[in-house]
């Protein structure tokens, strides 16, 4: 299993290529990724009744005016909450897929359900697996949670997978265990779980396990670059990145 080569020529636009009327991981913004010809890279977060939602955060309320968990309302509540700055629902991974029909590749990011790394991870997996069932184009999955991604593994073998990783020291990261923290920055569990790639952040690139990594001919995405000299300092070692904000340079 390998990493499909789209992955690797087409940036890739950060929650799809949201801005003004196209808010972050809505339909609108995939739709305007594809029109413009980039890859697209989304999050997904389980419903109450078991469908994967293509949703960043946790919680409803920065993004839309409603409050609360995602994963306690059904995938048909969560489609009529519209998305602040647009008037569509959150959309279902599968209508994502079928808006992009192939054209461009989708990176697809588990978002942990755990809350510390651990293994109960539920069944989010299960149902981004259905979703990418018969699902033509170039698909990958990954997520910072290496449980999910070894889910995958089992749960959909033919789909490329791999690690979203970071230097582990700031934010919500530093609530982690110390221990859990540099295992999850050596990514010791990219063998194990099978994965083909990784994307990692832009401030942590010159960390060893990268450059041991592409060293083995281990493709490196990078997250997530905001000007044009962050991505020119990207890709002085990642083979592609993922980008908002910014008109990252398209393949001729």
């Amino acid at each position: 299993m390998s990493l499909p080569d789209a992955f690797l020529r087409t940036p890739l636009a950060h929650r799809a290529l949201h801005g003004a009327g196209r808010p972050e991981n809505s339909l609108a913004a995939v739709r305007a990724a594809v029109a413009a010809g980039y890859g697209i890279e989304v999050d997904v977060q389980p419903s109450a009744d078991g469908v994967a939602m293509v949703f960043h955060d946790y919680v409803l309320d920065r993004l839309t005016d409603e409050t609360g968990p995602v994963a306690t309302r059904s995938a048909a509540e969560l489609a009529a909450i519209p998305l602040k700055g647009d008037d569509e629902g959150i959309p279902t991974l599968s209508q994502v897929l079928t808006a992009v029909d192939g054209k461009v590749p989708v990176l697809i990011e588990i978002k942990d359900q755990d809350g510390a790394m651990g293994p109960d991870i539920g069944s989010l997996q299960v149902w981004v697996a259905e979703a990418l069932a018969g699902y033509a184009g170039p698909a990958a999955v990954m997520s910072f949670n290496p449980h999910a991604v070894a889910a995958m593994a089992k749960l959909a073998p033919g789909v490329p997978r791999g690690l979203t990783t970071s230097g582990w020291d700031h934010g919500n990261a530093l609530l982690l265990p110390a221990a859990t923290r540099a295992h999850l920055l050596a990514i010791k569990d990219f063998d194990r779980v099978g994965a083909c790639f990784i994307s990692h952040d832009l401030h942590n690139l010159t960390n060893p396990r990268v450059a041991e990594l592409k060293a083995l001919g281990v493709p490196i995405l990078c997250w997530t670059i905001r000007s044009a000299a962050e991505e020119s300092q990207a890709r002085e070692i990642a083979d592609n990145i993922t980008f908002e904000h910014h008109a990252a340079a398209r393949p001729a």
